[in-house]
């Protein structure tokens, strides 16, 4: 990792370690991570502001301030192919650190500080005894639900829009052995001899 006055260059490895379409879990913390990172901005910032109800939050001193530079994103052809670099994104990251000494980290695409640093807050007081249950009901199933509901919307217009080659592929073909068979003489048509009488 460069890091430069102006941002910071990196590789990400957004590749697949296992075949095609395995997936593998992933540990809590990245878990959550991921939540917050793909998080909609809006309702992020609404979650960290209803999660002061629960009372006043730790303090807590910034490590690196959001800064914002380009990652390069590395694919794999097919899921397990040979690695390539599929292009730069983007992002913003940032990390701080509790009272307490647990270090929050994010990494969140774009240019959205203030998105970095509450992902990188919610980080840190996942990883608390006092903090990590209200976060988790208050911040992270608002996010999870909403990105599932968006999911499922999505999959519903994919559906609507999916057409069923094989149903037409089989429907031509029937229409064709139709044709067919009005194209057969049938036994009570006349049969004409060309020899003359």
């Amino acid at each position: 990792m460069n890091d430069e006055s102006s941002g910071f260059s990196f590789t990400a490895g957004a590749t697949a370690d296992a075949g095609v379409g395995r997936q593998t879990a992933a540990p809590p913390r990245a878990a959550w991570m991921r939540d917050l990172a793909l998080a909609d901005t809006r309702a992020l910032d609404l979650a960290m502001t209803l999660l002061k109800q629960h009372g006043a939050l730790p303090a807590f001193r910034t490590i690196r301030a959001p800064e914002t530079g380009m990652a390069m994103v590395r694919g794999r052809s097919g899921g397990s192919g040979a690695p390539f670099n599929l292009g730069e994104m983007t992002i913003t990251r940032c990390a701080l650190a509790l009272e307490g000494g647990e270090l929050g980290l994010a990494y969140v695409q774009g240019r959205d500080r203030r998105h970095a640093e509450q992902a990188a807050y919610a980080d840190a007081l996942l990883q608390t005894d006092a903090w990590h249950t209200p976060t988790t009901q208050t911040v992270l199933a608002p996010l999870r639900r909403a990105r599932a509901e968006q999911a499922a919307a999505r999959a519903a217009d994919n559906a609507a829009s999916r057409v069923d080659f094989f149903t037409l592929a089989r429907g031509d073909a029937d229409d064709d052995l139709d044709d067919d068979d009005e194209r057969q003489p049938t036994s009570d048509t006349p049969e004409h001899d060309n020899h003359d009488d």
